[in-house]
């Protein structure tokens, strides 16, 4: 009678374990991004932005990840840094996307300030059991060419302290092409429609890493 018990309890137990190790093997199940008006789809329509691209790839990679859309118009990594816990203890993350700094460097804040805000939203969001992906940035060249060094160099140095995964660069192949302008806004600041699937392209690869995501098959 006791070798059936103990038979039963060793199954239930081996059950459960099974149970939990599918679940985490299953990966995150939702994704913060804290960003600016780059992800907050200034400009545009609703649903044509980064964020909700990236929420329609899940969709069709049959990844069950729910993006939530943290991004604020205008926001510095000041602002990010007192949103995010509360942000951690609502979602339960388990990615946190960075995409901070553009405006720190619009209103002429200390590097120093900016990388301290990046580091500790990088840091609290791992203690929360989270992810990261930092977003770097750059500016335009009219801000001299030590300080847009500096400036593009620091998300690679926050990301590498603390072991989190970068994209180097947002607007790679938006801001960077033979006529740039023409995947822009009028204010020149803010990519256009049709700009934003390559911003997610830069992205994904990352994030996909992340996930734990399998490359999707090519069709036959």
């Amino acid at each position: 009678m006791l070798d059936g018990f103990w038979s039963r309890r060793h199954f239930i137990a081996a059950a459960l374990a099974a149970a939990y190790a599918r679940a985490g093997a299953a990966g995150p199940t939702s994704i913060v991004v804290v960003g600016d008006s780059l992800s907050a789809e200034y400009g545009l329509k609703r649903g044509t932005g980064w964020v909700a691209l990236l929420q329609k790839r899940l969709a069709a990679e049959k990844a069950a990840v729910e993006v939530v859309n943290a991004s604020i118009s205008g926001d510095t990594t000041s602002g990010g840094r007192s949103r995010l816990p509360a942000l951690l203890a609502q979602h339960h993350p388990g990615v946190v996307i960075l995409e901070l700094g553009a405006n720190d460097a619009l209103r002429g804040l200390p590097l120093a300030m900016t990388q301290e805000n990046l580091t500790q939203m990088v840091v609290a969001s791992q203690k929360a059991g989270a992810k990261v992906l930092v977003i770097g940035q750059q500016v335009p060249p009219n801000y001299g060419g030590d300080y847009s060094a500096r400036f593009a160099a620091m998300f690679d140095s926050v990301a590498k302290a603390h072991k989190a995964a970068l994209v180097p660069f947002m607007l790679k192949g938006v801001a960077d092409g033979a006529d740039p302008l023409k995947l822009f806004q009028a204010d020149r600041i803010h990519p256009k429609e049709e700009a934003h699937p390559q911003i997610l392209d830069n992205i994904w690869p990352e994030l996909r890493k992340l996930l734990a995501l399998r490359p999707a098959k090519a069709a036959a």
